[in-house]
């Protein structure tokens, strides 16, 4: 797998974005963005319509972005045990994002600094 997160931003996985601010990868802004990819069980469709199916996260990445315009990937994993430790955000709305190259997307996601103090808590205590 790629270490661009503009690579990881536009798989087709769906995913959910938790990020510190607005997520401008062209813009030189500092930023750390958690991307959770979900899989999804047959009956999930979107919202898990009935309950139905399940909706899982099988990996998580933490990037770092500096004001220099380039993103770092301090975290990677697809250890169920140590995914158990974030809590998923299931309130994510769409996001507009726009990606390095300044191409807008649009994906899941939300901006709340106080989950990724969490999440980056989360990842100093699993090393």
């Amino acid at each position: 797998m790629s270490d661009s997160i503009d690579v990881i931003l536009q798989l087709p996985q769906r995913k959910i974005v938790i990020a510190e601010n607005d997520v401008f990868l062209d813009k030189q802004i500092k930023n750390d963005i958690f991307i959770l990819m979900v899989e999804e069980s047959i009956g999930s469709a979107g919202g898990r319509a009935a309950s139905f199916g399940h909706r899982r996260v099988d990996r998580i990445y933490g990037f770092s972005c500096y004001g220099s315009g380039k993103c770092t990937k301090f975290f990677d994993t697809i250890e169920q045990d140590k995914i158990d430790h974030f809590d998923i955000p299931y309130s994510a709305v769409a996001m507009d994002i726009r990606l390095s190259d300044g191409k807008p997307y649009v994906l899941q996601g939300i901006v709340d600094p106080d989950s990724v103090a969490s999440y980056r808590s989360v990842v100093s205590n699993l090393k």
